[in-house]
């Protein structure tokens, strides 16, 4: 009997002439993969021909073509796999085919002799013959076949044949082929070798907006914009890794537009076992593939928000971790729950409650990076994965982040506002957890102790951050406590003119006297007054009570008298506290305020600094650059700047000797200063060796212990009426 396999190019009907070879592979292709590795890629089949056994040799895929009826049966003659022309034998559509019995269509008064059959074909590996009648429906008069069947891997291939004389029936199913080959619902698609179109049937050039005559000789590739090469060439990847597969693949169409399709491509060989190209069939799957996109969108995301839901969460956080990992870094979950979020939708109702969520999720991504993962979980519970931190810091950032955007009002329906706030559990991996379920189940635990601490916090779950954090939360509290009940204090220190001798202006230096802790230096509390953001406050009161101090002690002393006090960016910033007018309210004689601003300031800008320092200035207030030489400011900035005085750091002070660099810097920027027009002021001179080399450099003011140490307004006042005398 003829091979019905064999389909060569010159066996299929309708085949265009095999072409010339091609140049070569298309652009952003390797130049080492074969044409061969390109189209076993569409299926993943490989291009080598085999005879081993597996489900390639139980059914191939080009029986789908052979001009003869090729089945595959369970022993119990279900049919697990039909061709074109054994569908249309049987007067079934493939797809309802499947899964019916063989058996049933055999006529009643054959099945003996078709059982019979059956139990040797199994038994065989070589074809066994059986001639008798199929009927499509019962009643029919039948149509008399030539059934040849062998077992394959446990199964029966069966192949069916009219009984009529060998060569009619050669021709007629031939002529059967054809007409299916030309009607079929499935897109049939033949390659050369150098993956060119030598044949396409109608439905195949339908498929891809071309006439037939026009798919002649095109490249596989040029029916592939830059996605469909991308999937392509992942399918080469996954080939040569010896991993096949069905396919599915996105094609550019004649007209411009997008098609996806299911290409399963089987190789042709000629009878040497020489590669002569493929022949692929190909189904319209865009449809399926939209529902599918939906309903994984649907499965990953939340309907509501948007956000990614559990499910995608969950598959994220495991490759975060597993990247985390690999990298040895760490990540920080955020378990986030809305606090008072049922009382929202016990008064407004579900529809105001959902219109919340929707605003809140918008917040809570406003504080994300394009890196982290923001997704809805429950119903008023949130989680934010936060990978390749740098510092445990800057998950605290973010939490303190949501909860002053979930303290702001929620705009609702009808002018209604809704205020709710946010309780935080933070876990970091590989710290706190070994697995993903284990780390929500601890970020939820230190969620739910914020919850209890009072709501609108956050809380780690580490034993050891968390008591730092329980100390930055008490030391905010602590902090709105001091700003409002006024513990905070000034001391002064002592600034003399170098050439008189005379205490003529001192520094106020800001102090906390904690009920508890006594009496506390802006170091122990100033980066948490700022974060916690009551350094304005803090700030703008300590400005306050420089200008009545400076006003007072001009008052005692009946003559100039000047304070200095250290001023923030932020404070330059604001204008809401209403410091620059209070001290215009005063009627301050000119330079009775100095303020110390640090370089950095200088970097801010322009116009914001040239504003405020030129309002200053219009008010009398003199400008110092606070800690010379430890910034980052350029020398051309002094001329741009209103600055009046340079104020040598600390830490050149303090390595004075005769012959030390320290001294030639001081003596340096003295020298600078004066040129410019400014003086000099030297902080932190502890002794008299210190103080004569500033005064031999030409340094005109200096403060430090070897003066006073910083002390209470009274002290001061003392101390300038004794100098003064």
């Amino acid at each position: 009997m003829d091979d019905p396999t064999d389909h060569s190019p010159a066996t299929v009907p309708g085949s265009l002439p095999i072409l010339p070879p091609s140049t070569g592979m298309q652009p952003g292709f390797p130049a080492e993969l074969t044409h061969e590795g390109l189209l076993a890629a569409l299926g993943g089949s490989s291009m080598v021909p085999s005879q081993a056994g597996g489900e390639g040799e139980r059914f191939d895929d080009l029986y789908l073509l052979a001009p003869i009826g090729v089945f595959l049966l369970d022993p119990d003659s279900t049919i697990l796999q039909v061709n074109l022309v054994g569908a249309s034998l049987l007067g079934v559509d493939r797809a309802s085919a499947v899964r019916e019995r063989f058996r049933g269509f055999v006529a009643p008064r054959f099945t003996g002799d078709f059982d019979a059959f059956v139990t040797r074909a199994l038994a065989s590996r070589e074809p066994v013959r059986c001639g008798l009648q199929l009927q499509r429906d019962h009643g029919d008069r039948g149509v008399p076949v030539t059934l040849f069947g062998c077992a394959v891997a446990g199964a029966l291939r069966l192949t069916v044949e009219p009984a009529e004389g060998r060569l009619a029936a050669i021709e007629e199913s031939e002529e059967r082929f054809r007409r299916i080959v030309q009607t079929a619902r499935e897109g049939i698609w033949e390659f050369d070798s150098e993956a060119r179109t030598t044949f396409a049937n109608p439905r195949m050039a339908e498929l891809l907006g071309y006439q037939v005559e026009a798919m002649a000789g095109r490249p596989l590739l040029s029916f592939l914009d830059a996605e469909g090469r991308s999937l392509l060439e992942r399918n080469i990847a996954r080939q040569q890794e010896g991993m096949p597969g069905r396919h599915e693949l996105k094609f550019l169409r004649g007209d411009g537009s997008e098609i996806w399709l299911h290409l399963t491509a089987n190789p042709l060989f000629d009878a040497d076992g020489g590669f002569l190209g493929a022949l692929a069939l190909a189904s319209d799957i865009s449809e399926h593939r939209e529902s599918t996109e939906l309903a994984w969108h649907q499965a990953n995301f939340d309907a509501l928000t948007g956000l990614p839901n559990r499910n995608m969460f969950q598959e994220r956080l495991r490759h975060e971790m597993k990247k985390a990992r690999r990298e040895r870094g760490f990540l920080a979950l955020l378990f986030i729950d809305l606090d008072q979020f049922k009382q929202i939708n016990d008064r407004f109702g579900h529809q105001q409650g959902d219109a919340l969520l929707v605003q809140a999720a918008a917040r809570l991504g406003a504080c994300m990076r394009a890196t982290d993962t923001l997704a809805r979980i429950g119903g008023d519970e949130f989680v934010a994965i936060l990978p390749g931190l740098g510092h445990v810091q800057d998950a605290e950032r973010v939490a303190q982040d949501i909860i002053a955007v979930l303290n702001r009002p929620f705009e609702l329906a009808g002018g209604e506002q809704g205020h709710i706030s946010g309780s935080i559990g933070i876990a970091l991996y590989p710290s706190d957890a070994a697995d993903a379920e284990e780390l929500l189940r601890h970020a939820d635990q230190a969620m739910y102790a914020a919850k209890n601490g009072g709501r609108n916090r956050y809380t780690y779950f580490t034993d050891d951050m968390q008591s730092a954090a329980q100390q930055r939360a008490r030391l905010a509290v602590d902090l709105r406590r001091a700003a409002g009940e006024h513990e905070f204090e000034l001391f002064y220190q002592p600034i003399v003119n170098l050439k008189t001798g005379l205490v003529e202006r001192a520094e106020a230096l800001l102090r906390w006297r904690h009920p508890e802790r006594g009496l506390l230096n802006p170091a122990d509390f100033i980066a948490g007054a700022e974060s916690t953001g009551v350094l304005l406050d803090i700030g703008d009161y300590a400005f306050r009570q420089a200008a009545d101090q400076v006003l007072a002690w001009q008052r005692e002393l009946g003559r100039p008298f000047q304070v200095s006090i250290n001023l923030t960016s932020a404070q330059l910033r604001d204008e809401a506290h209403g410091w620059l007018g209070y001290v215009e309210s005063l009627r301050l004689p000119p330079k009775s305020l100095v303020v110390d601003v640090s370089e950095d300031l200088l970097n801010e800008p322009a116009g914001h600094v040239f504003e405020r320092l030129g309002r200053l200035h219009a008010m009398g207030v003199q400008v110092a650059l606070d800690d010379f030489g430890t910034g980052h400011s350029a020398l051309a900035q002094l001329n741009q700047f209103d600055i009046d005085y340079l104020k040598i750091d600390r830490s050149f002070v303090a390595g004075l000797t005769g012959d030390s660099g320290d001294l030639a810097m001081c003596e340096a920027i003295i020298l600078l200063a004066h040129k410019l027009g400014l003086e000099v002021v030297a902080e932190g001179v502890e002794t008299q060796a210190q103080l004569a080399l500033l005064k031999a450099a030409g340094c005109d003011l200096a403060q430090g212990y070897v003066f006073a140490r910083p002390a209470p307004a009274s002290e001061v006042l003392a101390l300038a009426r004794q100098t003064h005398a």
